[in-house]
């Protein structure tokens, strides 16, 4: 990296339930003092309220179309069906406004700052913890570039991937990432893995302090439930929900100052991490309602009817279909 480079972080959302984990990975990034720029790529199934709340917490929000590897047989295998539309992120390669950046799923945390990754080349990743001769593609260095994207879904519509996501295409697509440079073989720090914290708890206690930053692998992410994982990682899952409730419990506390202040017999409902409450004097039998939700509260309303389901709290299922561009 030198100096006058435009450098970002990029995520992608495709369902609200990812807009909250990318609202809370921005979060994260603001707290460790980042320098460059964050931005998200979001679907047209995202609503235009969740956009809204998207652009208050990143620098820019990007709508995209959705890459589907249609891939059933491969994503059975690995148990997740949701995971055919991550080829979606290979929009990232098109921000060619960008020097360098740094991609993040939406189920990562940044726990301390990270920009020093701006001085890898590309690409830089974690070895994947299920077969470390390939890397995860949650978090990695890349160059923005057209003629890049181009050959990735020249290379898609011929090859496919061998795991129907992201991870296989992008690991058959750079098969030298192991060999090319040890360099852009990034410390574990960098991509942990919920697995390997239950695998090797010895390990985490003694290089819990490089940890950088947290990646919820899996079907089971925070926002699908409050109850954290027995184990060490449970204060990873707190903090998740610290940074997620960090924002509705000011937005609380400014419409409660501002009810106090209002003469009106019927206040204005506010969120809460519950859902919605009313504030104030409220007339008798009032129910609060929302006539028209958006951002936060729809992902809230999202979040709380997961929480209240008496079912094992599956993992979101992408609820978008291909669009304009098929493999």
């Amino acid at each position: 990296m030198t100096i006058g480079e435009r450098i970002g972080f990029v995520t992608l959302a495709t369902t609200d339930s990812y807009a909250a984990g990318a609202l809370v990975l921005a979060r994260s990034l603001r707290q460790v003092n980042t320098v460059a720029e964050l931005v998200c790529l979001v679907s047209n199934s995202i609503s235009e309220g969740t956009r809204t709340r998207l652009a208050s917490e990143f620098d820019d929000v990007i709508v995209v179309d959705v890459l589907n590897s249609n891939d059933d047989a491969m994503l059975t295998l690995l148990k997740r069906p949701e995971l055919g539309v991550t080829l979606t992120k290979l929009h990232c390669w098109k921000l060619t406004q960008y020097n360098k950046m740094v991609f993040l799923d939406a189920d990562a945390l940044v726990v301390k700052n990270i920009d020093d990754l701006f001085q890898r080349e590309e690409i830089s990743a974690v070895a994947d913890c299920g077969w470390p001769s390939c890397f995860n593609s949650g978090v990695f260095v890349f160059k923005p570039s057209v003629d890049t994207f181009n050959e990735l879904i020249e290379f898609a519509k011929n090859e496919g991937s061998f795991d129907g996501g992201d991870q296989g295409l992008l690991n058959d697509f750079f098969s030298d990432w192991s060999t090319k440079s040890i360099d852009r073989i990034l410390p574990f720090g960098y991509n942990v893995h919920a697995a390997a914290t239950y695998a090797y708890v010895p390990a985490f206690r003694r290089f819990k302090d490089q940890v950088k930053v947290v990646h919820f692998l899996g079907s089971t992410k925070p926002w699908t439930s409050k109850n954290p994982p027995q184990g060490e990682f449970s204060q990873f899952w707190q903090l998740w929900w610290s940074l997620y409730e960090s924002n509705n419990q000011a937005k609380s506390s400014e419409n409660v100052s501002q009810n106090t202040s209002n003469n009106n017999s019927v206040e204005t409902p506010v969120m809460t991490p519950s859902g919605f409450a009313a504030v104030g004097q409220s007339q008798p039998g009032f129910t609060p309602t929302s006539p028209a939700k958006a951002g936060f509260d729809i992902i809230q309303d999202h979040l709380n009817a997961q929480l209240s389901s008496e079912a094992s709290e599956p993992a979101p299922k992408f609820d978008i279909k291909p669009s304009k561009v098929m493999f």
